[in-house]
């Protein structure tokens, strides 16, 4: 049977912006491992300065920003495998065969973007989550929340557990934690002189960033967490939260439900990283865990938010600018990297480690912005971005109709 991708007449509107919201959103974060030492992105300590202007956008950005977009990024991830499996079956088609395959490629699209652009991929973990979560796609969507959670229990739990054993580590063992932590002035030295050089002189240290991410790191953190958040996403799907089909009262309700713990949570957890001075012992494990879980909550509320905009604003400027961000956003969120590595690494203008938070943000913006205009524009001419065109013909192995 002859199967094709989906029509954009046929688009669930609200998850296009949502996701065109999140692609934008998880820029203010990743601008820190773009144009600073690695170390940076979870110890705001460890290089530059960190007084004045620069922490009280680092405490806003951290507040507002870190781990949420991220959160609800995943949570449409799930969403999605849900959504592309039902329309597979309602066409006669194998739902995993062609999951599968889709998959497939996501995971070498993401091989590439992590060794060839930058090391902080999110898409290597995203597909190696999928290939397990779309064996839950059928359940409840409550036994979906309860799996989310558990996850999360499970993946902060081994946080809880990595804190509290520090104290009864080998010394090397915690040496190694330190490093990643606070790094040293010779390895950030050397990080800035690598990523400002040429760019085949790059790839070792991303290389080993990347395979750091993708096995440890994974295995320890983006494995539970990530998948969690997709398990959720299935279910908020499930619910019909993410098709704004909900009341408005609904909406604002769960917002103020989320928003206001989240933030408590996520401020109580910052009060206490300040008071352990972000120290490794406190901060790396248990100083990070307020945030897991506050995210989480916050995600949820941003969320509910976007819903209501949709709800209340669905022909607005603002929206449809959002709507076409998220029918692009596999293409935006490569766009980004291709963008902030030419701004700050060797091969491209050089300005890495140069440039403080304040400018830092005025990148994102300006990206931001960029986005927003040429997305709509991109989208009168052609039916998917570059990239989705790409991965969608990869997916069907035929190449799909491009211009309107």
């Amino acid at each position: 049977m002859k199967f094709t991708p989906t029509l954009s007449s046929n688009r669930i509107i609200s998850l296009d912006v949502l996701r065109g919201f999140a692609v934008l959103g998880i820029l203010i974060i990743n601008i820190q491992s773009f144009s600073m030492p690695g170390a940076t992105y979870l110890n705001p300590t460890a290089w530059g300065d960190f007084t004045g202007i620069n922490k009280i956008i680092w405490i806003i950005t951290y507040a507002l920003a870190d781990s949420k977009f991220m959160a609800i990024f995943s949570a449409l991830f799930g969403a999605g495998v849900v959504l592309f499996t039902e329309r597979m079956a309602e066409k006669g088609v194998s739902p995993l065969k062609v999951h599968y395959r889709r998959t497939f490629w996501l995971l070498l699209f993401g091989l590439a973007h992590a060794y060839l652009l930058w090391y902080g991929d999110i898409l290597v973990i995203y597909a190696l989550c999928g290939f397990f979560i779309v064996l839950f796609r059928k359940k409840k969507p409550l036994t979906l929340l309860v799996l989310g959670i558990l996850f999360l229990f499970v993946g902060s739990t081994l946080y809880f557990l990595f804190g509290i054993s520090i104290p009864y580590m080998p010394q090397e063992a915690v040496k190694g934690i330190l490093i990643s932590w606070e790094s040293t002035p010779e390895l950030i030295a050397k990080e800035i002189e690598t990523y400002r050089g040429p760019f085949l002189e790059q790839l070792p240290l991303r290389i080993d960033h990347a395979l750091e991410m993708q096995t440890s790191v994974f295995l320890y953190y983006f494995f539970w967490r990530a998948t969690s958040l997709m398990f959720i996403g299935m279910a908020l799907y499930k619910w019909g939260i993410l098709s704004a089909l909900k009341s408005k009262a609904f909406y604002i309700r769960l917002a103020v439900i989320c928003l206001a713990p989240g933030y408590l949570i996520v401020g109580f957890g910052l009060d206490q990283n300040f008071a352990h001075e972000f120290k490794m012992e406190y901060s790396f494990f248990l100083g990070t865990l307020y945030n897991y879980w506050g995210s989480v909550l916050v995600g949820v509320g941003y969320i509910s938010v976007i819903m209501l905009c949709v709800l209340l604003a669905k022909e607005s400027l603002i929206v449809n600018s959002l709507k076409a961000v998220g029918q692009m956003a596999f293409t935006n969120y490569l766009m980004q990297s291709i963008i902030c590595t030419f701004i700050f690494y060797g091969h491209g203008l050089g300005f890495y480690a140069k440039v403080d938070r304040p400018v830092q943000i005025a990148i994102v913006f300006a990206v931001f912005l960029a986005q927003m205009i040429y997305s709509p524009i991109w989208l009168k001419h052609f039916k998917y971005g570059p990239f989705e065109w790409a991965w969608r013909s990869l997916t069907y192995w035929k190449f799909q109709g491009f211009k309107k």
